[in-house]
């Protein structure tokens, strides 16, 4: 046997032993990429949870509490003072208490006719639920209308509209809402189209609520294509 024959175990061997060399400094590479994402996961898990026991619940409890006195003012009467909770707890809290709040408060401002200040806390709230969150564009609307903001207040009824998803008490009357503003605006034809659509969706509607939509519908007409 050649002595280069001799070599190539050796050769091969030596590869070898090279090559499990590298494989062996590759998994401590890993393991050490591995580890140090482990510890990034387990801090960003210890700091939700820090978030959520030492910070969003006492939070929360804090926010329930301070509008629950603020629904029991409310209940008894006490408007004015309901009015001040209410805004202390938007204008300090988030969470779901916080939300609710500007909502409320919305409301009592404008019971009071102070509609710009009730926009300011109505652009604050977070819509969510269909018929609330309807409700709360529909509030806004009226302020603008009360402020002579027509094209505004059109722009929110149609988010009312579309937020009461065909709610076939509600929806309707979002759009008479919204009639009503194209009427102020002589905008006739638009009104109509209104009309035309809420008896071909929803034909029970003026009948159940002692609203004459056919007569309505004409005299739009009539004034549209007076124009």
């Amino acid at each position: 046997m050649s002595k280069k024959q001799t070599e190539l175990p050796e050769t091969g061997l030596d590869n070898l032993n090279d090559q499990l060399t590298s494989m062996t400094a590759k998994v401590q590479d890993n393991k050490k990429l591995i580890s140090i994402v482990s510890l990034i996961v387990v801090a960003i898990v210890a700091i939700i949870l820090a978030y959520v026991y030492f910070f969003r619940g006492p939070g929360i409890n804090k926010a329930n509490d301070a509008i629950g006195a603020a629904d029991l003012a409310l209940a008894q009467g006490n408007d004015s003072v309901a009015l001040a909770q209410y805004t202390q707890v938007a204008d300090k809290y988030g969470f779901e208490a916080g939300n609710r709040a500007h909502l409320q408060a919305a409301i009592l401002l404008y019971e009071k006719g102070e509609y710009d200040k009730a926009i300011k806390y109505l652009n604050d709230y977070s819509p969510a639920e269909d018929i609330i969150g309807a409700a709360a564009y529909s509030l806004k609307g009226d302020c603008y209308v009360n402020t002579d903001k027509l094209d505004e207040a059109a722009k929110c009824f149609k988010d009312a509209i579309k937020q009461s998803n065909d709610n076939p008490a509600y929806t309707p009357f979002f759009m008479m809402k919204l009639a009503r503003v194209y009427a102020a605006q002589n905008n006739h034809a638009e009104e109509a189209k209104i009309y035309k659509e809420i008896l071909e969706k929803y034909p029970t509607y003026g009948s159940s609520n002692q609203i004459d939509i056919e007569k309505l519908l004409d005299r739009a007409e009539l004034q549209s294509a007076a124009k």
